[in-house]
């Protein structure tokens, strides 16, 4: 492979995640008896099948998500038709001509379904690179005209941005956070109306005896966002991140917040509409419930 001075180190490991290339590089020397020597790996980054979709989904590891398209395999989850995106699509009404901010589409499924809503644009904000490619092999079989995806933190884009959304789309995303309270906080500053799913952490749903507890630490901080105290419950991934299909956040020590204080912190950020949609205290990943908010 021919090497640019200007790819990046960062971007030049994850081509060599993809494919499988091994480290330690066979060398060709003209004229000597090793000339037809050559390293194999260089060769499984090719294609040999007939094109098609389902040769750029096998390309990247890791899929959750399935297709709305027949014949396509992927992951088994069907996200492309997730209700809770349609309850709160329902709640906030049209649309159509709006500026749309998702955080952490994943592999764009839902980002699908706000394509279909025909917004004037949709941000899509992904940090972790496999899904950000995805992302990408997503759009262009499902034709996603309206989404423009873009790798990075989150939080540093609502902290340099001077966009107002008015409908954003967090699910999945808040209790991944190494700071919750603050990327509400900002997400708050950006967005007229949101939605969020989101597991929470409750000692009655989920006491010291259940097993969705042995992640966490024990551990609690209080931290002030908005001027209002919250607590921190921290925990880690427990090495899950070793699969290729993990899908957390960009640090081990997060931390879930507890509903009621998700709830108020809402309020203090000004959302005078807060819908709680759904609560599900026995989800297999902990307690967890959905919320519509709007100013």
């Amino acid at each position: 492979m021919k090497v640019f001075p200007n790819m990046s180190a960062s971007f030049l490991s994850l081509l060599s995640r993809l494919s499988s290339w091994v480290s330690n590089t066979a060398t060709h020397n003209a004229g000597s008896a090793n000339e037809d020597k050559v390293n194999a790996g260089v060769f499984a980054q090719f294609e040999m099948r007939q094109p098609s979709h389902q040769n750029a989904i096998d390309a990247i590891p890791g899929w959750s998500s399935s297709f709305p398209v027949p014949g396509l395999q992927a992951g088994n989850v069907p996200l492309f038709q997730d209700g809770r995106i349609l309850s709160a699509l329902n709640a906030y009404g049209s649309l159509e001509g709006a500026e749309v901010l998702e955080v952490g589409p994943l592999e764009a499924m839902h980002t699908f379904i706000l394509n279909k809503q025909r917004p004037a644009n949709i941000d899509a904000i992904e940090a972790n690179q496999l899904c950000f490619l995805r992302c990408l092999v997503t759009k262009e079989i499902l034709k996603l005209d309206k989404a423009s995806f873009y790798l990075g933190d989150i939080q540093k884009w609502l902290q340099s941005t001077q966009k107002t959304y008015d409908f954003a789309l967090a699910s999945g995303v808040l209790y991944h956070m190494p700071d919750p309270g603050e990327f509400l906080h900002l997400l708050s500053k950006r967005a007229n109306a949101l939605f969020i799913w989101t597991h929470f952490f409750d000692e009655s749903a989920m006491p010291p005896s259940d097993v969705r507890r042995r992640p966490f630490s024990g551990k609690i901080e209080l931290r002030s966002v908005a001027g209002m105290e919250l607590h921190y419950h921290e925990r880690s991934y427990q090495n899950a991140d070793q699969n290729a299909s993990f899908c957390g956040g960009m640090k081990d020590r997060h931390f879930w917040l507890e509903r009621s204080e998700i709830i108020s912190l809402l309020e203090r950020l000004g959302y005078s509409k807060i819908e709680i949609q759904a609560i599900d205290n026995n989800h297999t990943g902990g307690p967890c419930f959905s919320v519509f908010a709007r100013r």
